[in-house]
């Protein structure tokens, strides 16, 4: 498992994040995977789909 799965305390601040604060840093880590994902797919499949536009 990676360390963004594991519910975290704040940076040093001596309190927990709130939901949102957590929610919007997973969202942010799920965006930035699935934009490397996307990037990663495309590139795999331009050498086979040469002739199609998107």
């Amino acid at each position: 498992m990676s360390e963004e799965s594991v519910p975290q305390q704040g940076e040093g601040t001596g309190r927990p994040k709130g939901l949102l604060q957590q929610m919007e840093e997973l969202m942010a880590a799920l965006n930035a995977d699935l934009s490397a994902l996307d990037a990663d797919l495309q590139s795999a499949g331009r050498g086979t789909e040469e002739g199609e536009t998107g």
